[in-house]
């Protein structure tokens, strides 16, 4: 079922690197974070508890299956796992990458900026964005 209006109905969210008929994985183009990844319901809900437990049981897997695929191929220092919904009130997971060397560690990633991030680094990162999707389709 969607919500007419819903950006997360209407779009996809990011690269589609795997669906099934109850969610969907995609990697978001943010610049800064290489890897950040969200886990999409398909059906407009709005809270975890609106899920039964066989469908919360499948969306958790699917976020910890993205973030064994991020940590094992980025390596980050931490994985921040973020399920907010005050902008967008369409289940979602955001499951992202953090190093100490990004623009916002130790901060969240919706705070004020700390530092530019190394280019170098970044490019690292992206160069890696193809063994992630494959990692992250292997392990759903």
């Amino acid at each position: 079922m969607k919500q007419a209006g819903c950006e997360l109905c209407d779009h996809d969210g990011g690269t589609v690197i795997v669906s099934d008929a109850r969610l969907r994985v995609v990697l978001v183009d943010d610049a800064n974070y290489p890897g950040f990844t969200r886990v999409i319901w398909r059906d407009h809900v709005r809270e975890m508890s609106e899920l039964e437990t066989g469908e919360r049981q499948h969306l958790m897997d699917a976020v910890i299956a993205v973030e064994l695929a991020l940590r094992k191929v980025l390596a980050p220092l931490k994985v921040n796992l973020a399920s907010l919904g005050n902008m967008t009130p369409h289940l979602h997971w955001h499951v992202i990458p953090r190093f100490a060397d990004d623009p916002h560690f130790p901060h969240p990633v919706w705070a004020t900026a700390q530092r530019t991030p190394d280019p170098e680094s970044l490019a690292r990162r992206r160069a890696e964005l193809g063994r992630l999707q494959a990692e992250i389709a292997a392990r759903i």
